[in-house]
Formats: structure tokens, sequence, C-alpha cells
């Protein structure tokens, strides 16, 4: 990526630049900025200066809140209050697809296109510049709209260890929010997570800064597309959380991340930069957390000097929701809103979201002389950047024409079952129970708490349809065995906005989590529910037992009244009772894991001949998991995270330091599940390793191969895994990082070579002076099946002095499949 800093810092020069002089014109002339043959930066300098304070203020602002009071209760747009609201023009309007607040039905895909193109004429018909405003969406697992495309939860995505699949996905997702008005995603999700209890951990492509570099690289180029603009058919990327948000203390949303410099350079902010240098990443969200006492929406250092100064990052820096006030009343290191405005802006976050809450103070403070107003220029200068880079002046409409049929269309839902399929894991399959013979079976008891609805996870809306567990196992079976359902316990209990039960289960994944009460399930509520389902299981061939939790067992706690965090990681009430009593009426049994946390699960793992995790995979969950369990699809996906044996083995994540797994006593160290497991209905034979182009200078590179060979009888894919370790180095390194991967498809018989192309500059640390260095010594060579599972072994060698390598800092591996 080109970085563009001193391009910015053109922009700003207003004084004795010709181009300005060039573009003065008498007022019945059409303005410069109006002008779509002139560059991006004169077009927004030549606006810029004809702004007034009030108007460059109301660019630093969205809409969300306010927004509700320019709809009707339908949901379409009225001017009465437009003036009120928008007359001095916005920078963005919030989550255009949702109705009003009490509306639980949101709009369709051509009432959200009606209601941003009314928004959109007024903003440029009646205010005094006519300045277009961006759309903002949330599109973590796609867009979270009503009939949209859902697909699987991030932590589901990361499962599949494919970063090409992934870009096609956010590709599609891109596309539908842009269809029905959008031009700006809150997401994809960076943060690296390192503990199981933190409720948004679903929403995380897992533990590792490596793997979540690839995904997040390959999200923004889906979002984006290649290059600096961004097409018609994409929309800007936001990386998110800056930083640290993914180890907050005790696992609890928002909590203070108890991490150093070097570590927060090293694992938490990796993934962001390498998004942003080799993707082009347009936007950044700031997080809630602190790190060292200074909470991220008020860290200069971060934000300003790490991000825009290290990393030559020029986009538009967004406050999370509502973060900037919770300076004051929840950090408490400002006494007011407008002081609280002040530590935002000078700390680089350039907008205010969802609504204006402090950011209107700073026109009276640079009236006060407490900002300058040049803080207000950059900043606007950022915002006006990219909706001209949009095209917004010029196409500031959406085009309706089709777009209903467009969203969730039949490409993108065999796309989301593609997804899908790839990130099921399968955790364990003695003796080869699984795939099971479908033509062997007369009777299927399909079994758990929430088999027979689609799970969706958090930030979902609802799709056109959802194919929950059930239906897929009975369409799957249709005329060939008789497939019954037993729920067998309950976890919560639903209630809809009126107190109701039963809300409707295409609803219920949305409603579920944006419930702020937690009502569990009583004995009375579960009574009966087991003894059926044991002897429904006793009574059939199969029994296909789906156990984990729901979106408000693992959520995001976004206040004291909406919690999602959890003080254990085990299954909920009695799911082990009940899969334990399955497994005893001796019919054969396959656990489905369906849940947004990775679970302690222990006992279950070695009594149950059979498990799969699943976690949310989206709306075509049930058609994915039945061609899996029935063998038409080859299980390849691999865990993102490590999977712990209860709680007190907590920190557990793969790549941590030799001193951290002594051991405890009574108990064993290893995890339950190690990190970048997953098995398949074939096995992989790997060749020895070959390595080349050692002993590698700073600046070179080392080939590391291998040859894999398919053993088994099905058509399989391997993700080949590399890992490296530091022998001796000046400071502590990890005992395992990830360095790359590659999925290998293989037919019965068939091998293939893969080789791994490392950069000896991405095999560099920080050095007590928190400079980027490369040493010599001795790196010790990992391949294989997981993290604990190395096939094949090998080291290489750095040598030469030891170099300050910032400026030339390498990031992934290249990798070539023969």
């Amino acid at each position: 990526m080109i970085h563009r800093n001193a391009r910015l810092f053109s922009m700003m020069t207003f004084i004795g630049m010709s181009l300005l002089g060039a573009v003065s014109a008498s007022a019945s002339e059409s303005p410069a900025y109006k002008d779509a043959s002139l560059p991006v930066d004169a077009r927004v300098n030549d606006l810029l200066r004809r702004m007034t304070l009030e108007e460059k203020v109301a660019q630093l602002q969205a809409i969300w809140a306010a927004r509700q009071d320019l709809e009707t209760s339908d949901g379409e747009f009225t001017d009465a209050k437009a003036k009120e609201i928008l007359g001095l023009g916005v920078g963005q309007i919030a989550r255009p697809s949702e109705n009003k607040a009490q509306i639980t039905t949101n709009k369709t895909p051509e009432q959200t296109v009606a209601f941003v193109n009314n928004a959109q004429r007024w903003l440029i018909e009646n205010t005094r510049l006519g300045i277009p405003a961006i759309f903002h969406e949330e599109a973590l697992h796609g867009h979270a709209a009503r009939d949209a495309t859902s697909f699987p939860q991030a932590i589901a995505l990361a499962s599949t260890w494919n970063p090409t699949l992934i870009e096609q996905m956010y590709t599609v997702s891109a596309a539908e929010v842009r269809r029905r008005g959008g031009q700006q995603a809150l997401t994809p999700i960076l943060d690296v997570a390192r503990d199981p209890r933190w409720g948004r951990i679903e929403e995380t492509m897992g533990e590792d800064p490596y793997l979540i570099a690839e995904m997040g690289v390959a999200a923004v180029r889906g979002f984006q597309g290649e290059g600096d603009d961004v097409g018609k058919d994409r929309v800007i990327a936001t990386l998110k959380h800056l930083a640290g948000h993914g180890e907050p203390t005790g696992g609890m949303n928002i909590a203070p991340t108890p991490v150093g410099e070097r570590t927060l350079r090293e694992v938490f902010l990796f993934p962001f930069e390498a998004a942003v240098k080799l993707a082009g990443a347009r936007s950044v969200m700031a997080s809630y957390n602190e790190i060292d006492g200074v909470p991220s929406h008020a860290n200069g250092k971060l934000l300003n000097d790490i991000l825009r100064g290290e990393w030559g990052f020029d986009g538009v820096l967004v406050s999370d929701y509502y973060a900037i006030s919770e300076l004051m009343t929840r950090h408490h290191i400002v006494a007011t809103k407008a002081e609280a405005a002040v530590a935002a802006l000078q700390a680089g976050v350039d907008m205010e979201l969802p609504d204006g809450d402090t950011y209107p103070a700073l026109v009276d403070l640079v009236a006060q002389g407490k900002v300058d107003e040049s803080l207000i220029d950059t900043a606007v200068a950022r915002v006006l950047h990219e909706k001209f880079m949009l095209g917004l002046f010029e196409n500031p409409y959406t085009d309706d024409a089709g777009v209903d049929g467009f969203i969730g269309n039949d490409e993108h839902k065999a796309l989301a079952q593609t997804v899908a399929e790839q990130a099921i894991v399968l955790l364990k399959n003695d003796e080869n129970l699984l795939p099971i013979d479908a033509a062997t079976l007369k009777s299927v008891a399909l079994i758990g708490p929430h088999a027979d609805e689609g799970m969706l996870g958090g930030y979902s809306d609802v799709p056109r349809h959802t194919v929950s567990i059930l239906e897929g196992v009975q369409t799957y079976l249709a005329g060939k065995a008789d497939v019954t359902f037993a729920r067998g316990t309950r976890l919560t209990i639903d209630k809809g906005e009126a107190g109701v039960d039963s809300v409707a289960a295409n609803t219920r994944s949305k409603e579920r989590w944006n419930t702020d009460d937690i009502v569990l399930a009583t004995a009375d509520d579960k009574k009966g529910l087991m003894n059926e389902a044991v002897k429904l299981a006793a009574a059939s061939d199969l029994a296909l037992i789906v156990v984990g939790g729901n979106e408000q067992t693992s959520r995001e706690g976004w206040a004291e009244g909406h919690l999602g965090d959890r003080t254990d990681i085990q299954l909920l009430g009695d799911q082990r009772e009940l899969v334990e009593k399955v497994l005893a009426t001796g019919t054969p049994t396959v656990v489905l894991l369906q849940n947004g946390r990775p679970l302690a699960i222990p006992e279950l793992a070695e009594k149950a001949p059979a498990i799969m995790e699943l976690w949310y995979l989206g709306q075509e969950a049930g058609h994915a998991v039945a061609r899996t369990v029935f063998g038409d699809v080859n299980p390849s996906g691999k865990l993102p995270v490590t999977i712990a044996r209860s709680v007190g083995q907590l920190p557990v994540y793969y790549n941590h330091k030799n001193t951290a797994k002594r051991g405890y006593a009574f108990s064993d160290m290893s995890p339950l599940y190690a990190f970048g497991h997953g098995l398949s209905y074939t096995e992989f034979k790997y060749g020895e390793l070959t390595v080349s182009g050692s002993p590698v200078k700073a600046g070179g590179s080392v080939t590391l191969s291998t040859t894999i060979t398919n053993t088994g009888k099905r058509t399989g894919t391997e993700v080949v895994q590399l890992y490296l370790h530091d022998k001796v180095a000046s400071l502590t390194r990890p005992v395992q990082e990830l360095k790359g991967f590659a999925r290998v498809e293989l037919q019965p018989g068939q091998s293939r070579t893969v080789s791994f192309d490392v950069a000896a500059n991405q095999l560099g640390f920080y050095d007590q002076d928190l400079n980027y260095i490369l040493e010599p010594g001795v790196f010790e060579v990992m391949v294989g099946s997981s993290s604990a599972d190395i096939r094949a072994q090998g080291e290489f060698t750095v040598t030469g002095a030891t170099t300050d390598i910032g400026e030339e800092k390498a990031y992934l591996t290249k990798v070539e499949i023969k």
C-alpha cells in the first residue's frame, strides 16, 4: 500500500497553494469541489475552506438514535425534523436497515434503499453545501440486516483456515451492504482472543495473531477490493477494536487489558498492522478497554504515533458506540463530556459514533481557545476524502432495481453453505464412527435444546430462511429414515418484547442476543424432557445430540444490565447429564457442539465416540451438518483457539512462554484440544522436511518444504501448519508461533508438496527499547496437522549482526503447492 501521509500534509496546506488560486471563481460558477475531474485532494481543500466551523463539526458526527426521528412508524423517511437533525449536514448515518426501536422487523432491502435515498436527497438539496452522508452497517458474518445472507459466525470463519474463501464471503457481504445503500461496514474484528470466558470470543477469529492477520487481510480485500479505491460494489472496511480488546481482565468485556507494550505490539497489534499495510484498510475503530491506565479513545501514542505515524494509516478513525463519553462515565479520566471530546480528538479519533454526544461541544471549545481548529480541519479532511473517494458527490443515490432479488440470492446461499461445510471441526472420531452410512439407518433421534432452530450468534438479523440441524437431517434422510426430535432440556427461556414465550423461530437468535434479562430454565421448564430424549435415543439406530449454548449464554456484555461473559466454560445446566444418559443407551451417538465460546468438556471428550465443533454455522447450518455427518463432505476445519480442560487452566493459548506450563498438581497440563486441531475422514502422511536458503540474513528468505500424501480411501483436505521457535534469544520467545498454513486437497493416494517461503524479516521481535530487530540464531521448524500434532521437524539459521528491521518488517508467508 502507498502511504498517504504526504498527501494528507499537502491537503491541509492551504496558504500559498497555486491550485486554490486557480480554482477561485465567481459565485456564479460551479465550485471546484463539485468538479469530478479534479484530484480528490483539491476537491477536499476547496470544500473545506467553504465550510463554517459548525458544518465541519457536523461532519465528525453520526446519527443513530436521532435517526429514528427522521422515520415514520413504518420506517419511511419524513422531513418533519430533518432540518433540526440534518440542517448542518452529517458525517454518517448509522444502520439504515434498522427500523425504529419499537419495530422488531427491520426494513426490507427496497425499504432500506428508499430510506437511504430520501435521507441523502434531503442532505444534498437542503443543506448549504450539499454534502452527502456515509451510511454504515454491521457485517460481522454477513450484513446484519433483514433478508441478507447470514454466514457462519466469525470464529467459525476462522475455522476454515481459508483466506480465499473468506475474501469471497466478504465480497458478497460488501455487495449486499452496498446494494441497499451502505458504504461502510463496521468489521472485520481483528481482536486476538485469549480468554474464552469473554462473551465476544465468538466475534473474533481466534487466538493467533498470524491466523487473524491472514484472515483479516482477506476480509479487507473482500470488503474494499484491491487498490486504494473502493469500487461501486464494495464498502469501506473498519478494523476493530484497537487494541488489546481480546484479553480483558477476568474475561469481562471492556475490562483493562493486562499486557505490556511488547506483547501489545507483537500479539494484539500485528493483525491490524498487516491489514493496514497489506490491504489498505480505510477505517479503524478504537476499543473500549484501557491499557496500562490509558483508555484507547484517549491513547494518542496508539492512535496517532503507532497507527498513523508508524503504519502510515490516513483513513478515518471512528469511535466505538458511545465510547468517548465513557472516558467520563466509566474511565473517569475527564470530568465533562467536553473534556472527553478534547481528549478523543487530540488522540486521533476523527468521528464520534453512533450519535453526536460529546463532539458537538467542539464548536464552543474552539471559540474558547481550548481546541485548535486545525485539529478539526484535519479530521474533517479525512472524512470528506472518503466521501469523494466513494463517488458520493457524483452518484449519491442507490438504484433499487433488482435489489430484492439480489439480497440473499441462491448464489450467496450456496456460498454460505460452502463456508459452513469448511468450518466444521471434527474433534473426535473413535473407531471411525463417522461418517454414518445413511443406508444402514431406519430411525434417527435428533436431540438438543436448540436443534430445531437456526442459530446465528451475535450481530445477526433475520435472513430469508435458516436451516436448523433438525431440518437439514430430515431433508437429507427424507425417504431413507425417520428422524424424530426431542428437546432433552432447556437452557434459557425465550421471551418476546411483550413477555410472551416462544419467540418466532426465525427471530430467536436476534431477540435472544438483544434481550437484556437472561431467564435460566428451571426444573419445571425441563420436566420430562430428558426422559423423553433418552427413551427416543434407546429406540433409534443413531442419536445426534446437539448441545452447547445460545445467544444469551455467550454474547457481548455491553452493559451491567446486559451481560454475556461467564465465570466458567462448561456446558450450561444439565446438558452433560443428558449426553451421558444418551450414551448409556448404547445407541451410536454423535455429539454436535453448537456454541459461541470454546467449552471445557473433558468428561464428554472421554466418553463420546464422535464429537464435532460447529460454532454457529449460519443460515445453511442444517444442510452443512447433514452432509458432513453422512459423508458427502469430508470435514477439514481446524480449531482457531485452544480448548481448555477447565477454567482453571486459563490462560491456555498455545503460543505461551517456556515458563508458563510447569504443570498443575493433580491435573493434566495439556489442553483438551490443541490450537489447529481437526480430524478428517481420511489420513495424511507427511514426508521429511526440506530446508533451503539456510543460513539466511535480514532481507533474505528461507524455504521450508514437505510432501503430504492422502493414505486413506476418501478425498480430503489437510490444513498444513508451519510453526517456528526461536531457540535462544535475548528476550523470552513463545514456544511456538504459527508462521504459515496451506489447505491441500488430495485424492486417495495423491501426494503434493507444500513449500513455505518465510522472509527473515518475519522473524523479528521488539527488543528492550522496543525496536523491531532480527537477531542471529537457530530457529526450530515444526510442520504438522496441529500445534500439538507435529509431523516433520528441522531447523535453520539466521546469521549476521542484530539488525533493526522496523522499516522492512515482513508479515505473511508465501505458500506454493505443487
